[in-house]
């Protein structure tokens, strides 16, 4: 008996999610291995790319993302798109298990309410057009409005790597998902564009004759490794738990942004779609800044130096000056001269 497109649909995206879900754990291990052993951050050296507990965590990601994948084939993305919030769900449990996780009771608030939000959004979001050719995606992808959100999500990128990381990057959980979630939107996009290129040249119609396919290829890579490697010094800075459903949340919103503004689809149908997309990113709102309170917390307790106050400075002893020690050392020596004439 055959089974129902949409069953398969549902089965491959609920296996997706227990991949995906499973990936942010054992990446997250490979990189706690790869720490202990360089006594630092292996994010910051890449040392986890010797680490195969790693590389084990990005092919179970890539994997679920193919069954992800695959599975919108199958059933409408109104059944697909909710059930990526297991993952978060399946991690946080892993997460709990394997690495001794806690996000405690604001925590869990945090997570459902960003859940819940991002799944209200992704219900009541306008849908994409179908595109069934590279260049009709091309077309899209040049409206004047793409091409400035696209240059503004680059320039944007830019100056948090150079300004933001290095002040904020190991304190602020925000920065390292808010650049893996920018340039996400645009990989989702052009890894679309290089699909549908695949897709035609297996179907006959050779697309690798056309240098589009090869700019769409080369945007793949070089988005797919600047959101791997700053994701990766996420999930090297801070917890899973709390890693996870920000990244979740931040993604998906950048993206249906990016299909938005792509396809000219800010219409929704209906006062209700409308009020429900403002309540889900309110309801977003909320949920990430409890889960952000979490990180701030947890980053207080990492042991700073100390900084002594104006008031201690005037209170405690200061190694003096080469000029204060000259003048404190005549001062002796006069001393000395005067307390010998008198005797």
């Amino acid at each position: 008996m055959a089974i129902d497109g949409k069953y398969i649909g549902l089965i491959l995206a609920i296996s997706s999610s227990l991949l995906i879900g499973a990936s942010f754990v054992i990446t997250k291990k490979g990189l706690q291995q790869s720490a202990t052993a360089s006594q630092a951050f292996a994010s910051d050296s890449h040392s986890y790319l010797r680490s195969p507990v790693w590389w084990i965590g990005l092919v179970t990601m890539v994997s679920g993302e193919l069954l992800n994948f695959i599975g919108y084939t199958f059933a409408p993305a109104i059944l697909i798109t909710p059930l990526g919030a297991l993952s978060v769900i399946i991690g946080a449990i892993l997460a709990s298990i394997v690495l001794k996780e806690r996000l405690g009771p604001i925590g869990i608030i945090g997570c459902l309410l960003s859940l819940i939000g991002a799944v209200i959004i992704v219900l009541h979001a306008p849908e994409d057009p179908q595109v069934q050719s590279v260049e009709e995606l091309t077309n899209y992808m040049l409206q004047p409005g793409f091409i400035v959100y696209a240059v503004l999500v680059i320039l944007i990128t830019m100056g948090m790597i150079w300004k933001v990381v290095p002040r904020w990057g190991k304190t602020k959980v925000m920065v390292y998902v808010t650049i893996c979630s920018l340039i996400g939107s645009l990989s989702v996009m052009a890894i679309k564009a290089f699909g549908i290129a695949v897709r035609l040249t297996m179907l006959g119609s050779n697309q690798f004759k056309q240098p589009s396919t090869y700019l769409f290829g080369f945007m793949c890579v070089a988005f797919i490794l600047t959101q791997v490697n700053y994701f990766n010094k996420a999930l090297d800075t801070f917890s899973t738990n709390v890693v996870n459903p920000i990244y979740f949340v931040f993604f998906t919103t950048a993206t249906i942004v990016a299909s938005a503004i792509m396809y000219r689809g800010w219409h929704t149908n209906g006062a209700v779609n409308t009020v429900s997309l403002i309540c889900g990113f309110i309801i977003i709102f909320v949920g990430v800044y409890l889960l952000d309170s979490i990180a701030r917390k947890s980053n207080g307790s990492v042991a700073l130096p100390p900084v002594a106050s104006a008031s201690s400075l005037h209170s405690c002893t200061r190694p003096l000056s080469t000029r204060s020690t000259l003048q404190h050392e005549k001062g002796r020596l006069i001393r000395r001269i005067l307390c010998t004439t008198r005797a």
